[in-house]
């Protein structure tokens, strides 16, 4: 049936070629040929979703259910992934989970962190102040600076490693066994640690882009309304600045999904750690690998649509333009002799 229909379409594309000038003359203009086309497409709509089910859909679902009741690891690649996914289901999917876990906790702590650094990133000298919060912002400042150029510029996978084994010590100088620093230092916690901490340093050199981007007359404005530099930046600027950073703060989620996956050096039981453990339970590594990637693929898209929805609820329309340099005349006198004057009307 599709043979014939696509041989019916090559004829039809044929005499549309050869009658190009009169084509709407032709027998293929007609409204029974051309009804009789649009119910045989729908036909062809028809075979084609029904071939698509009978051959790839129940055909995975048979090697699905071949590949579950196997008592042995088939040889071939997709069954034996499917083997391994299923066997090794509560492990898989623990090590989602916690990915999942890491990366939204840690992106949610991190948020808080950024605007408390970002707020101390920003802090500048004012002429109210006096001399020790003016030496006070001055080290804020010095200090997040510091802190954003050591977190951006090594790898999370070795700050992972140091700030577990820097927990470890600094518990073990206190006399705990290994057992009692297991219950309050857990791979877990460390990882969660790990992420928040270089995913602040990361959140905050965006917010402080997207608040360097509001305009300065909006401090101005504000500070000349009587607001202190702390109102003025907490009730003005803060939310602008943070709004403009949106898009590029859910994107960090996404990156905490992908990067997480170096906390296994740790011990962390992510899904990296869930791969390498079915990997070296079966030794057949590809499988497993490409299932993961396929997995972490499909988290980001999540992450990604889920994020592209929350920044459209959370976008707001802007206000028409009232007007922009535009010279409005004002007569201002007698009528005998007008004053006229040029008022710019600006955003």
């Amino acid at each position: 049936m599709l043979v014939a229909w696509l041989a019916v379409s090559f004829v039809a594309l044929l005499v549309k070629i050869s009658h190009w000038s009169n084509y709407e003359k032709t027998f293929l203009k007609q409204k029974a040929t051309v009804k009789a086309s649009r119910i045989c497409s729908y036909v062809i709509w028809v075979t084609v979703v029904l071939l698509f089910i009978d051959r790839p859909v129940m055909g995975f679902c048979s090697l699905v259910s071949t590949s579950i009741a196997s008592e042995t690891n088939p040889s071939d690649f997709l069954s034996g992934a499917v083997y391994m996914i299923y066997t090794s289901r509560t492990i898989y999917l623990t090590g989602i989970v916690t990915t999942i876990e890491l990366a939204v906790f840690g992106t949610i702590i991190a948020f808080a962190l950024a605007l408390l650094f970002v707020f101390l990133r920003i802090q500048a000298p004012d002429r109210s102040d006096n001399d020790a919060i003016k030496l006070l912002k001055i080290i804020a400042s010095d200090i997040t600076k510091v802190y954003s150029t050591i977190i951006r510029g090594t790898p999370m996978m070795v700050q992972g490693m140091i700030i577990y084994f820097a927990g470890y010590l600094l518990l073990r100088g206190t006399g705990m066994n290994t057992q009692q620093i297991g219950a309050v230092w857990s791979q877990f916690i460390a990882g969660l640690v790990t992420i928040s901490l270089n995913s602040t340093a990361y959140m905050m050199e965006v917010l402080r882009g997207g608040i360097e981007a509001v305009d300065t007359g909006q401090m101005e404005a504000a500070r000349s309304l009587g607001l202190s530099q702390w109102q003025a930046m907490r009730k003005v600027v803060f939310p602008q600045g943070v709004k403009n950073s949106i898009p590029a703060l859910s994107n960090e989620l996404v990156i905490n999904i992908k990067d997480s996956s170096v906390l296994s050096v740790i011990g962390v039981f992510d899904l990296m750690f869930a791969t390498t453990s079915i990997a070296g339970i079966y030794y057949r590594q590809m499988e497993i690998y490409c299932v993961t990637a396929g997995t972490y693929l499909i988290l980001t898209l999540i992450a990604s649509r889920l994020l592209t929805l929350m920044s459209r609820r959370l976008d707001v329309a802007r206000p028409p333009m009232l007007g922009s340099d535009s010279d409005i005349s004002m007569t201002v006198g007698s009528s005998s002799q007008p004053l006229k004057t040029a008022v710019d009307i600006e955003d």
